[in-house]
């Protein structure tokens, strides 16, 4: 059992967050984030990233995040209740994601560095087919993939756009990342792979000028790229706080049973 005596309370700027968090205001004496032992937070999935990121860019990295869903779907968080807070503090179970690093190098030759925690995705710009050779571990393993695009996803980040494209549901702890392929043409039989985690991902756009290609590291993106690298960032590893009864990785295993 763990005693955050130091809480900060961020919430989405939709109407049912603020209401919540109106609820949440006078129970304690909130700290700002980088002042915080625990973040908790109010919203859905997507608050959830962006909150993720924020710590990520202020190095927050040893603070964990409680998330209470406010949003749609809510994967990434518990169920709302605005009692019992320190009791579900104190018996949540961290789960430790490490973001992905895309490093994407444009056709003008900029490069951008950014963290991914669902996925890296590339994604055509127009209507021509993109193009892509891919390289493993500096190994091309596929010369010219024709498709709408491609993403690498983790396995928290497996549930979302990954199954949306028909990737494969990957259990925490596994070690693995997923390589998916969008609306694949050639080759059309081809559904992607299930990498380890520690595998380097390359993918070098073909023909850039006239099949343009975007990378986005979950909601940022970078247009015109020319090739894009993608592993795995050890060094900078969250934490998300599940109730026992609602953590993620029960989520996952059931997920694969959904209709």
């Amino acid at each position: 059992m763990t005693d955050y005596a130091r809480r900060a309370l961020v919430a989405s700027p939709t109407a049912p967050a603020r209401e919540a968090a109106a609820k949440l205001a006078d129970a304690w004496d909130w700290v700002q984030p980088d002042e915080a032992d625990v973040v908790i937070a109010l919203g859905g999935d997507g608050f959830m990233l962006q909150t993720l990121h924020a710590m990520l860019h202020r190095r927050q990295l040893a603070v964990p995040v409680f998330g209470m869903n406010l949003g749609t779907v809510g994967f990434l968080m518990n169920e709302w209740r605005p009692h019992g807070l320190d009791d579900r503090l104190a018996r949540a179970r961290p789960f430790r994601v490490a973001p992905l690093q895309m490093t994407a190098t444009g056709v003008d030759g900029r490069v951008h560095t950014l963290p991914a925690i669902n996925e890296v995705s590339l994604l055509r710009e127009t209507r021509q087919t993109a193009k892509l050779e891919v390289t493993i571990n500096d190994r091309i393993v596929m010369a010219e993939l024709a498709c709408d695009g491609i993403l690498v996803a983790t396995p928290a980040g497996s549930t979302a756009y990954n199954l949306s494209a028909q990737g494969p549901i990957l259990p925490l702890g596994s070690a693995l990342v997923a390589l998916t392929p969008i609306s694949p043409f050639r080759p059309r039989r081809w559904r992607g792979a299930i990498l380890p985690d520690r595998t380097r991902v390359s993918l070098k756009v073909l023909e850039p000028a006239k099949r343009p290609v975007s990378a986005v590291a979950d909601q940022r993106e970078v247009r015109d790229v020319a090739r894009v690298d993608v592993a795995l960032d050890r060094a900078r590893e969250l934490t998300l706080l599940f109730d026992p009864e609602h953590a993620l990785d029960d989520r996952i295993t059931m997920e694969q049973f959904a209709a």
